[in-house]
């Protein structure tokens, strides 16, 4: 799932750069045409360079961390019967969990893997096993062959960026807000990421929906606020 709906064309924001941005009182931005290519432009520009800096990182610098943060992980969710955990396939530097989805599959949880069925649309989750057939999805990341849909009840979203709301900068497809924004039931969403990814904000816009928290390292949790 991916983040931020800043463009509707594609998958992904068109170029851009932005300088100063103006919040209301409630920590979003005013919306307006000027506004929004400011932040879309913004944004755009800060995902390249956090994501660049995301691939400078070693490999196994990036394992390390991935495994503290498993340990972080099963203390926050304690996976096992009951729990539907959508997870995610590593892409362009993201921090591998498929260790730990293995784990929590061997522990009794259903593992769900999110996949892209329209542009502009939310996304589904077709249920995940070690061994399963996959497939090339969108951007060429594997997904479970077999459509076996199922809802997830705890989301674990990988990030580009977060700020100190546990708002979320992804890719710019607007995947994941689409998709929360669309669920029944609100799931437990948790964003992972490397320390690196924290920035002071995202301008986050109406559209954009926070996460519960994000994990970026051992002892590394920011909870949102939920005042």
């Amino acid at each position: 799932m991916n983040g931020d709906s800043d463009t509707s064309r594609g998958y992904a924001s068109s170029p851009c750069f932005a300088h100063e941005l103006a919040e209301t009182g409630t920590g979003h931005l005013a919306v307006d045409s000027e506004a929004a290519a400011d932040t879309a432009r913004w944004r755009k520009s800060k995902r390249e360079e956090l994501i660049a800096a995301r691939l400078a990182v070693p490999a196994d610098e990036r394992e390390r961390i991935a495994q503290e943060m498993a340990e972080e992980l099963d203390r926050l969710i304690s996976p096992g019967p009951g729990r539907i955990i959508s997870l995610y396939w590593p892409f362009r530097g993201e921090l591998d969990f498929r260790g730990w989805m293995r784990r929590a599959h061997d522990k009794g949880a259903q593992i769900a893997l999110p996949v892209v069925v329209e542009k502009a649309r939310p996304l589904v989750f077709r249920e995940w096993s070690p061994g399963c057939r996959m497939e090339r999805g969108v951007w060429n990341i594997p997904i479970p062959a077999e459509d076996r849909r199922i809802v997830p009840n705890v989301v674990i979203a990988p990030v580009v960026g977060y700020d100190p709301g546990c708002f979320r900068l992804g890719y710019g497809g607007g995947f994941y807000d689409r998709t929360l924004a669309a669920m029944e039931k609100r799931p437990q969403v948790i964003g992972v990421g490397l320390p690196s990814a924290a920035v002071s904000t995202i301008f986050p816009q109406p559209f954009d929906i926070p996460m519960d928290a994000v994990i970026s390292g051992r002892d590394r949790i920011l909870m949102r606020d939920a005042t």
